[in-house]
């Protein structure tokens, strides 16, 4: 029997979120909430490996989806309630709703880090966690029997298309309208909970507010104020979310918020460090729902009690061991390539053909990572992709350039290489720093090494390497 309308408010339960106060989600939502395959996500934590850096970091995946799905119903019905020409019904918002509560389903253990993990382990499955979330969705609805309940609030298969386009889908050619879910009046829609035109949407304000809050680094925007100045307005022959044009500084502080958090704690030199030495062979489980569904980041701890003698996992038991223990592999130093064309693999060759003649140091014992620091469009200024609007004008597109804003960056893109060395042996570290300074003289590069090697002063732990920061 399908839900009368309004009578689903007395269903509703309230959540107390540490970021955004008390949040009251509806019902159906609850019901997906309390299921084994959601319920999974108190144990995959947000940040990865930062934990092992930032202490407070602890934060899951669970509370950040609560979140995204009470910001996503805010914009949708601010939307609704300023403009009620675009006809959003009480179904479009609860299917914005769901997208924003499950679209994080598809997350592994130690979320990003799983992700690159299986990229680099299974290459040709081209696996990303939105797509994951989707799988993850369809195996909730069907092993919950929660197509009913569904039902019951309105809720049909076009509907559920709908919330899986919004968490994944890759964009035809051309100008033809794709999506099932919802007509090409409604595009709108699918910008609130993942913004694939501009950036800005109710995923990245929950996270930015959560990460910073539990890494304790400040950020400064405002999703409040872009809320109550969004306005749904004809571009083309679709129609987009637009921000008036006094919020652009606001909207750049959103963007720099971005980059602040990648630079001081997402691309953590520690933090990458860790990421590097945490390797497993499980990519296979990220097609079976069945089995992904009890993967979370207990496997750390699977595999350190298990008992067994196999020599593969015996080595994933020492690299976890020295993790815990401090024992990292040690960051010989960066650089940053003068030529745009300087790839990380034109680094490792160079390191390759420089390391010493007769020394022990094998290429196999260096690491190069890619640094890469942006506002989330790599070299392009994401403000000039958002359209803006002003007061005398509310139905009239334009675009902020850069020439018109002051104190931005020249550039909205850098690019580091950092070297890591799995020994910490001094020769090989010291033979490793000289491959990097003979690479980077060959490369045109200038580098800055690190002395991993000296303690820090007062330290009383021996042969271990603290380099938190």
């Amino acid at each position: 029997m399908m839900e009368e309308p309004g009578q689903w408010r007395m269903h509703q339960k309230t959540f107390q979120d540490a970021v955004h106060g008390a949040i009251t989600l509806h019902p159906l939502c609850v019901k997906v909430i309390d299921t084994p395959q959601f319920q999974r996500l108190r144990f995959i934590k947000a940040l990865g490996t930062c934990y092992f850096v930032f202490p407070a970091a602890t934060h899951n995946r669970f509370e950040h989806c609560l979140g995204v799905c009470y910001l996503a119903g805010q914009l949708v019905c601010a939307l609704q309630s300023r403009q009620p020409e675009l006809d959003i019904s009480e179904a479009d918002i609860l299917c914005v709703q769901l997208a924003g509560l499950c679209h994080d389903l598809g997350h592994g253990p130690f979320s990003h880090l799983w992700e690159q993990f299986v990229s680099r382990a299974r290459p040709e499955k081209h696996w990303v966690h939105e797509n994951a979330s989707i799988k993850m969705f369809d195996y909730l609805l069907e092993t919950n029997n929660l197509i009913e309940e569904f039902d019951r609030y309105g809720l049909k298969d076009q509907d559920i298309t709908f919330i899986k386009e919004m968490i994944y889908s890759v964009p035809g050619n051309g100008s033809e309208w794709w999506y099932k879910g919802r007509p090409r009046k409604k595009a709108f829609l699918y910008q609130i909970v993942a913004n694939k035109q501009t950036g800005i949407d109710v995923d990245k304000w929950d996270y930015f507010l959560r990460d910073s809050l539990n890494l304790g680094i400040k950020v400064t925007f405002d999703y409040h104020r872009i809320i109550q100045f969004s306005r749904v307005i004809p571009v083309g022959e679709e129609t987009q979310i637009c921000i008036r044009d006094k919020e652009s500084n606001n909207v750049y502080d959103m963007f720099h918020a971005r980059r602040v958090l990648h630079r001081t704690a997402y691309k953590h030199r520690v933090v990458q460090i860790i990421d590097n030495m945490v390797k497993y062979p499980l990519a296979d489980v990220c097609d079976d729902m069945m089995a992904y569904s009890n993967l979370t980041d207990w496997v750390f701890h699977q595999i350190l009690l298990d008992e067994r003698d196999h020599p593969d996992l015996l080595h994933a038991k020492k690299i976890l061991s020295s993790i815990f223990r401090r024992q990292l592999y040690l960051c010989v130093g960066h650089t940053k390539p003068n030529n745009p064309a300087t790839t990380f693999k034109n680094l490792e060759e160079a390191l390759k053909r420089n390391i010493p003649k007769n020394s022990t140091l094998t290429p196999e014992d260096l690491i190069v990572t890619q640094v890469e620091l942006n506002y989330g469009m790599e070299d392009q200024n994401p403000v000039e992709m958002v359209y803006f609007y002003n007061k005398t004008s509310p139905m009239k597109t334009k675009k902020i350039k850069k020439e018109e804003s002051i104190l931005l960056p020249e550039s909205f893109q850098e690019r580091t290489f950092r070297i890591l060395c799995r020994s910490n042996e001094e020769d090989k570290f010291k033979h490793a720093q000289r491959a990097l300074m003979a690479a980077c003289q060959e490369l045109n590069m200038k580098e800055e090494l690190y002395d991993e090697l000296i303690p820090p002063p007062f330290s009383p732990v021996k042969n271990h390497r603290w380099i938190e920061d």
